[in-house]
C-alpha cells in the first residue's frame, strides 16, 4: 500500500511538471463554424466558454503551468488538409492546438475570468498576426543595390536604436507609443507601453519591443509613409502627446500644430475631434542618428 501511494504521488507530482495548452473558441461565429464536425458535442458558446473557464481553474489548482492559445477553425482546417488527418477527430484538434502553442499567439492563466481572458487572447493574437505580417515584409526587403548590405538587418537596427533614443529622450513617466505603418495587404499597427522612473532604465515587455520594432523596421526598410505618436503621462502633471512622420526610410519629427491635427481628427470621417482635457499636444523631438540615411529632395 505504502508503494502505492509513492507511484501515486509521484505521477501526481510529475504531472505538475506538464505543460498544458487549451485551444479556445473566442467568438460564437468560430465556435459555429466547429460545430460541424460529429465529436465536437457543444451546443451553446456561453456554456462551452463556461466548461473551458472550469477546465482551466482544475488544471491551476492540479499546479499545472496552464495556457490558452486561440483556435481558428479556418487555419485548423487548413492544417489537417495539408497533413491529412481527420478533422472530425479530437486527436487533430489536439495536434493542431500544440502546433498554435508552439507557433502562435497564447497567453498564461493565472486566473483570468473569462471576460478578461478573451479580449487579452484577441489582443495578443492581433499583435502576433501583425509582427508575422511585418516579419513577411521585411524578409522581402533585400538587399541595398549600392552597398549590399542587407536591408531587414539594418531596418531592424536602425528600428531598435530609434526606439530606444525616443525612450531615453522622453525621460521619466508612463509612456504610450503607436507606430503606424499602411501597406497594400493591411494596415500594421504596434504599441508598445514602457515606464521609467528618475534616472533608472525604462521598463518594457520584451515581446512588445520586439513587435513595435519589427513594425517600425518594416516602414523604414519599405519606405513606406507612416507615424509614431508617443503619449507621457507623469503624476500631478497633464499628459504630453509628441508625433513623427517616417518618410522614405527617415523618422523626422512633427510640428505641434501636425500633433493636434494628427490627434485632433477622425481618421474615418476626416472630421475634428475635440481636443482631450489635460492634454498637451508638442512638437516631436529630434531621434535622429548618425545611421539616418542622406535627406532627399
Amino acid at each position: 500500500m505504502a508503494r502505492t501511494r509513492t507511484t501515486a504521488t509521484t505521477r501526481r507530482a510529475l504531472r505538475r511538471e506538464v505543460p498544458c495548452t487549451v485551444g479556445l473558441l473566442a467568438d460564437e461565429q468560430d465556435f459555429t463554424a466547429m460545430r460541424r464536425y460529429r465529436t465536437f458535442t457543444f451546443d451553446d458558446h456561453t456554456t462551452y466558454l463556461h466548461q473551458v473557464e472550469d477546465l482551466l481553474k482544475r488544471l491551476a489548482a492540479q499546479g499545472a503551468h496552464t495556457s490558452v492559445a486561440l483556435f481558428d477553425p479556418e487555419d485548423y482546417a487548413d492544417y489537417c488538409h495539408r497533413g491529412g488527418l481527420d478533422p472530425d477527430d479530437p486527436a487533430s484538434r489536439s495536434r493542431f492546438t500544440a502546433e498554435v502553442a508552439a507557433t502562435g499567439a497564447r497567453i498564461t492563466y493565472s486566473g483570468q475570468p473569462m471576460e478578461r481572458l478573451v479580449p487579452l487572447l484577441i489582443d495578443k493574437a492581433v499583435r502576433h498576426s501583425t509582427w508575422e505580417y511585418a516579419t513577411l515584409l521585411l524578409a522581402g526587403a533585400g538587399a541595398c543595390s549600392l552597398c549590399g548590405q542587407d536591408d531587414a538587418h539594418a531596418a531592424l537596427d536602425r528600428a531598435t536604436r530609434l526606439l530606444h533614443r525616443l525612450l531615453q529622450a522622453a525621460g521619466p513617466g508612463t509612456h504610450h507609443v503607436v507606430c503606424s505603418v499602411p501597406t497594400q495587404g493591411e494596415h500594421l499597427m504596434a504599441v508598445l507601453h514602457a515606464e521609467r522612473t528618475g534616472t533608472g532604465p525604462t521598463e518594457l515587455d520584451p515581446s512588445e519591443g520586439a513587435e513595435f520594432t519589427t513594425v517600425l523596421a518594416a516602414g523604414i526598410a519599405r519606405e513606406s509613409p507612416g507615424g509614431l505618436v508617443l503619449r507621457t503621462t507623469t503624476p500631478g502633471a497633464p499628459d504630453r502627446v509628441y508625433g513623427w512622420r517616417l518618410d522614405r526610410g527617415r523618422v523626422l519629427p512633427l510640428s505641434a500644430a501636425e500633433v493636434f491635427d494628427a490627434y485632433c481628427t477622425d481618421a474615418d470621417t476626416g472630421e475634428p475631434v475635440a481636443p482631450e482635457h489635460n492634454v498637451e499636444y508638442l512638437a516631436g523631438f529630434d531621434i535622429s542618428g548618425d545611421d539616418d540615411p542622406p535627406a532627399r529632395h
